[in-house]
This record gives C-alpha cells, sequence and structure tokens, in this order.
C-alpha cells in the first residue's frame, strides 16, 4: 500500500444509513489526502463495491442488515488482506469491540466522532496503527484488566457471570435441566444463556462450547 503523500488514498464508506454515509462522504472529501471510491449499506455490497474500486481503506458500520459489519469486516481481510478497516458504530458493546478486534479492524471509533477525530483515525489506520474513541479505549483496558481474573475470564473475558457459571457446569456434563434445576431458573432461560455462550464464543454446538471449556481449565468442579 502506498503511504500517505505518494497519491490520494481510496476510501469505501459502508452504513445502512444514507444520510449518515453521505455526510461522512462530504466530511471526508474536504481532505485532499482523501477520496470516497464507493459507498455500500450491506455487507454484500461491500465486498461488490470493494472487488470493484479496490479502496485502501473501509470505513465500517456493525450494525448492518444481513451479514455483519463483523463478518463482512472478516470476509474482506479475506480476500483483500492489504485493505485497512476503521470500525465506526454506535456500538460501545465490549463483545463487539473484541469481535471487531478479532475480525481484523485496527480502529473503533464511536459515531458522533468530530471530524477531525475521523480523519486523524483514518491517518492513523492508513499507516497500520491502532486507534480506538477514548470511551473504547477505557473499556478496552478493562477487559484486559479482567485477565487476571480467573481461566475463565482470561480466556472468555466477553461472558457475564452467569454464563461462565452455566459454561463450567456445560463442562462439567450436565445436561440444560440439571443447570436449571441447579440454578433455580427454567429450561428456557438455561437455553438463552448458552445460545449467547455459542455466540460469543463463536462455537456451533455444545460439544465444541464444552472443548473450548475444558481447555481454559473449567468443569473440573
Amino acid at each position: 500500500m502506498d503511504e500517505i503523500g505518494s497519491r490520494v488514498w481510496r476510501v469505501l464508506l459502508v452504513d445502512d444509513h444514507p444520510l449518515f454515509r453521505e455526510g461522512l462522504a462530504a466530511a471526508v472529501e474536504l481532505d485532499e489526502e482523501f477520496t470516497v471510491v464507493a459507498q455500500a449499506a450491506t455487507g454484500e455490497q461491500a465486498l461488490d463495491e470493494a472487488a470493484r474500486t479496490a479502496p485502501d481503506l473501509v470505513v465500517m458500520d456493525l450494525g448492518l442488515p444481513g451479514q455483519s459489519g463483523i463478518e463482512t469486516t472478516r470476509c474482506l481481510l479475506r480476500a483483500h488482506p492489504d485493505l485497512r478497516v476503521l470500525v465506526m458504530t454506535m456500538s460501545e458493546d465490549d463483545d463487539n469491540l473484541l469481535a471487531a478486534m478479532r475480525a481484523g479492524a485496527l480502529g473503533y471509533l464511536l459515531k458522533g466522532a468530530v471530524r477531525e477525530e475521523i480523519l486523524l483515525a483514518l491517518r492513523t489506520v492508513g499507516r497500520g496503527g491502532a486507534v480506538f474513541s477514548p470511551r473504547m479505549a477505557e473499556r478496552l483496558a478493562c477487559l484486559f484488566a479482567a485477565f487476571s481474573g480467573g481461566p475463565a475470564k482470561q480466556a472468555f473475558p466477553t461472558l457475564t457471570a452467569r454464563e461462565r457459571e452455566i459454561l463450567d457446569l456445560l463442562a462439567q456434563g450436565l445436561g440444560y435441566r440439571q443447570i436449571a434445576q441447579r440454578l433455580f431458573v427454567t429450561d428456557k432461560t438455561v437455553r438463552n444463556h448458552v445460545g449467547s455462550i455459542f455466540a460469543k464464543l463463536q462455537v456451533h454446538d455444545r460439544a465444541a462450547a464444552i472443548v473450548r471449556a475444558r481447555d481454559a481449565g473449567l468443569g473440573s468442579g
């Protein structure tokens, strides 16, 4: 990828809100270092536009219809490893922050960032650096601090205390009904928690979740 100054950075904007997208495009294009080469409202459109226009930088919303911004980021970087992705979202959720990093995003800004902050983030990400809005940097620091909280928190920092408890019981070999009786909750409540655990661990079934849990030292109780 060319360094800043050798040519204009080509930017792809991905967001399902047209007014926000247009406003962001206008703000970015006021700076001669950047040009918006394409816009997309969905993850599928983003993949098509990236193949068609060969951008250098992507500004990615997470709450897209259909394919999520996280999965779109993963697909984009798989197809175009030199792309650099800056997430710009309303979400302050810890799981989204960590998922975006795992997917390969180099930056995470909250919507509402001022133009100067956005342009600085684009320049930083363009150079291969990482950048986070102040609130998300604080969240990231808290998540890393949680790594000192025992094996479950170290391996699965985004799980709630209840989800870690249920995962531990699953790893011990208990069924959903047994877990419900142990925790004095309904079977449905346990299944809802298990669904959230699967999503956060990015596994598709109970067996895979148990393997992950036991690898992290759970299930010995």
